[in-house]
This record gives C-alpha cells, structure tokens and sequence, in this order.
C-alpha cells in the first residue's frame, strides 16, 4: 500500500507515520507537509531515512503538486493538514478557510481522478459545538461550529461527505476529542503547562477553568485511525475519544501535582470568544462495529507526557525559541520538491 499522509510533520500525523511504519513494514509512507509553523521534522527525525518513508514540503491546496503526488501510485489518503488553534483562527480566519476547506477540496478532486481506494479524512469534535452538563454527541448530530476553526472543519467534513455521495469516493470521517502526547506543538494546554511549570512560569487558565473537555492520548487515537482505515465503512463517520472528561483546572491540578509545582502558577486570563463549554462523544459505534476502546487511562497518559517533555526539553525548547524556523530553512531545502 502507498500511503498519502497530508500534515504528517504535525503533532498526530508524525504519531501516525510512525505508527504505520512500524506496524505495516511493507506500506510506502509519504508526508506532505507545508512545514508551517506548528509542522515540525525533528517529529519524524529517528525514521526520516526509513526505505519506505518520503517526505514532500508543499501545500495541500497546490492542485498541480497534489496531482503529480496522487498520480504516482497513491491508493489511500490519510487526510490530517489543517490550521487548528482555536485562537489563531480567531485572528485571521481566512487561512483557516484556505488550508482546511480549499486544501481538502483539492484532495478530494485528485483522489476521484485518480481513483483512490480510500479517503480518510481526519476531524474533530469540535465540529459538533458546544455541548450541556449532560449527554454525548452521536455522529448523527448535526454540527454546529462555534469559531472559524471548527466551523472551516465541518466544511471540511461535509465537502468529504459530498464526495462519497456525489462521485462515489470511498470516503471514512473521524472526528477525535482533545489529543494528547508526545510531540504534541507548545501552545496547547498539556505540553503549554507541562513546560511553563517546568520553569516556574505562569500557566494562563481561560476564564473560571471550568471547561470541560473529554482526552484521548495520540497512540490511543493512532490504533483507532488505524482500525478505521483497514475495517471501516466507506461513506461512515467515526467518533473516537478517550472517555475522560475533565475541566481545563482538573488538567492544570495534575500536571502541577506530577512536577511537584505549586498552584499558585496558576493565572485566570481572559476568555476567548465563543468558547465552547463541553465537548463528549458517544463512542459506541467504534467500540460495537471495530472492536476498539482506550488502553491508556488518563492520569497515566498524563505521567508519561510528563515524563516525555522532561526528557526532552532540547525538542520543545528549539520551538518556544522560535530556533527551529531559522533551523527549517537550512535543513529542509533539499527536501522542496517532490522527486515522483
């Protein structure tokens, strides 16, 4: 099998690539990836000379390199390139627009001319809304985006569904909780806190803190994406989660309690607009159809990031420098074009 990876030097996607590699030694991986400011090398730095890996530097809505890309033996795309911080999309929505709706459109496009065998488009839960102190979202509810972000995913969703409705693409949607993990990007809340507290710097908590979100570590997720690709239902959408709901304190309390840090780091900033109070998905259909649960609980994924970002403070202190963009330009040049 000869995969396309779109986004595969982010935070899931890298998680994913090696994932596949090590469990499918015969599949051809390539990672397409923009290398913006959250896509990171050094993610995929211990397999970048793998006999069955390649990574491409380009843009997902660059019609004549996707063409080129697909055309060359590509029979699945694992479809996880996007802008995702809620806040970014609040500045400057139009680059969401473009990279999560015009980007995917141009993969579908390529994927019917090319006739792939599968299209997995990767989502969030976020697609759904806002949720009440009571119930879960089912795949069936109908989505109501609150901010550029998650409302540019949902087209994104929707535009994937048209494609297995309209052209017959054998399309599969997932839509994940908040991930957590390894090579997870700075700026979210986990690896955020995890390495401010490491320096006795503040940790901005948004508003009362009290939101509540459900956590599902990324090899959790990467087994469930793996299940879905292989046995999944072309033209079916998938929830996946981690079963844990907490409040954004609940998280702050136990990374402060596994570094030994005091609360007192712990700063109430501003709210965001429209921030979502509750995010849950009902897993069931995953859990009845795959087979598929969660094997890492929540307070020991918590540990274990932990323990990652301590250990490797070289990784994430490059990236809170801005170090590793000057280092991109000097490091990845060669890897510009693609060589199919």
């Amino acid at each position: 099998m000869k995969i396309l990876i779109t986004g595969g030097a982010g935070f899931i996607g890298s998680n994913f690539i090696r994932y596949l590699l090590s469990k499918y030694p015969n599949y051809h991986v390539v990672n397409l990836d923009k290398l913006t400011y959250a896509g990171n090398l050094d993610n995929l730095s211990d397999i970048e000379d793998h006999a069955n890996y390649e990574f491409v530097r380009g843009d997902v809505c660059d019609s004549d390199l996707v063409n080129r890309m697909v055309g060359d033996g590509i029979d699945t795309i694992v479809h996880f390139a996007a802008e995702s911080h809620v806040d970014r999309s609040i500045d400057d929505p139009a680059v969401f627009v473009k990279t999560n709706v015009l980007g995917t459109q141009v993969l579908l496009e390529s994927a019917v001319k090319f006739k792939v065998k599968r299209f997995l488009q990767v989502s969030t839960d976020e697609v759904y809304g806002s949720l009440g102190k009571e119930g879960s979202f089912k795949e069936t509810y109908p989505l109501l985006p609150n901010s550029p972000y998650s409302a540019s995913k949902a087209s994104a969703d929707l535009l994937a569904r048209s494609y297995f409705e309209t052209f017959g693409l054998p399309v599969i949607i997932t839509r994940s909780t908040n991930n957590y993990g390894p090579y997870q990007f700075p700026e979210k809340l986990i690896p955020l806190f995890i390495t401010n507290a490491l320096f006795d710097q503040e940790l901005p908590v948004y508003g009362d803190g009290l939101y509540v979100r459900d956590w599902i570590h990324v090899e959790d997720h990467c087994r469930a994406l793996d299940l879905i690709l292989h046995q999944g239902k072309v033209g079916e959408t998938y929830n996946v989660a981690g079963g844990d709901e907490k409040t954004n304190l609940d998280i702050t309390h136990l990374i402060l309690k596994k570094l030994k840090k005091p609360e007192s780091l712990i700063r109430h900033v501003k709210d965001r607009p429209a921030h979502d109070r509750r995010y849950s998905l009902d897993c069931s259909k995953i859990k009845a159809e795959l087979d598929w649960k969660p094997d890492i609980a929540l307070e020991e994924g918590i540990s274990g990031t932990v323990e990652w970002y301590v250990a490797n403070q070289t990784w994430w202190q490059k990236i809170k420098s801005g170090e590793y963009l000057k280092y991109y330009e000097k490091h990845y040049l060669r890897r510009e074009s693609y060589r199919g």
